[in-house]
């Protein structure tokens, strides 16, 4: 029986030819790509060891291989731009985004070294996740930093690598919601001149929970993340592993919305 984080037969038939061909030189691969990404999402999903992976995969040195090359080339990266555009067309949305919103989720930390901080503010120990999402709450840029950083600096370095790696994509962005955490004349002159947008500030009533229209997308983001339980913590030693880890998170829910199991 497949375990409910594999791909049915309609999702790899999306991701297959997004994946890279194998370099010319060598043997002939002879490791099923299907199965590789199916342990990949089990990994993701259950937040089991690599070394914990079941029987059922290709050994987990192979996995582990794949996974980390795909991360060092920014495969997962492509792949999900890729979907993006897929998916905005799927629902019958332009394929390039006109509104995004940013905001920041602290994680705890393992115990290991790297780059970690203090967020005072939310008094967890750990790193700090800056994610900017299009309408539907689909990811387009994560930046990993430690839980100190500042949001509107995470947010605005997020905005020039996404600019740098995916120009195409900022061409038609004309508004970026975000909510009091990145009020400032500072914030807004660093977007402007970044992708040439205005910042829209959402606040709540203070005391009250209120759903704000639009921004609650980056919030629902949040939650897709939390459903993955490699990501209940930051587990990783580079920030740049860290952020592989969500885009390939990413792929895989965005590969379930377009072909549903």
């Amino acid at each position: 029986m497949p375990y409910p984080s594999d791909l049915s037969d309609q999702q790899w038939q999306i991701l297959e030819p997004l994946l890279p061909d194998q370099k010319p030189g060598g043997r002939k691969r002879r490791v099923d790509l299907r199965a590789v990404c199916n342990a990949i999402f089990y990994h993701l999903k259950t937040g089991c060891q690599w070394r914990m992976l079941p029987s059922e995969f290709p050994p987990y040195s192979t996995v582990y291989f794949y996974y980390r090359s795909w991360q060092v080339e920014g495969v997962w990266s492509r792949i999900n731009q890729t979907l993006i555009r897929q998916r905005q067309e799927h629902v019958g949305k332009h394929p390039l985004p006109t509104v995004v919103a940013v905001d920041s989720q602290s994680v705890k930390t393992t115990e290991k070294r790297g780059v970690y901080g203090f967020d005072g503010g939310k008094k967890v120990k750990g790193r700090k996740r800056h994610i900017i999402v299009d309408s539907l709450g689909q990811m387009l840029k994560v930046i990993v930093t430690e839980a100190n950083g500042s949001d509107r600096v995470g947010a605005a370095y997020g905005l020039l690598e996404w600019r740098d790696q995916y120009p195409e994509m900022v061409e038609n962005v004309h508004t970026v919601l975000a909510d009091a955490g990145y009020r400032g004349d500072r914030f807004r002159l660093w977007v402007w001149s970044l992708v040439q947008a205005a910042v829209e500030i959402r606040e709540n009533l203070k005391g009250e929970f209120e759903v704000v229209a639009k921004r609650w997308v980056v919030e629902r983001t949040f939650g897709w993340l939390n459903f993955y339980r490699r990501l209940s913590k930051d587990y990783e030693l580079l920030p740049e592993v860290s952020e592989s880890a969500i885009y390939a998170v990413m792929v895989h829910l965005t590969l379930r919305y377009l072909a549903p199991a």
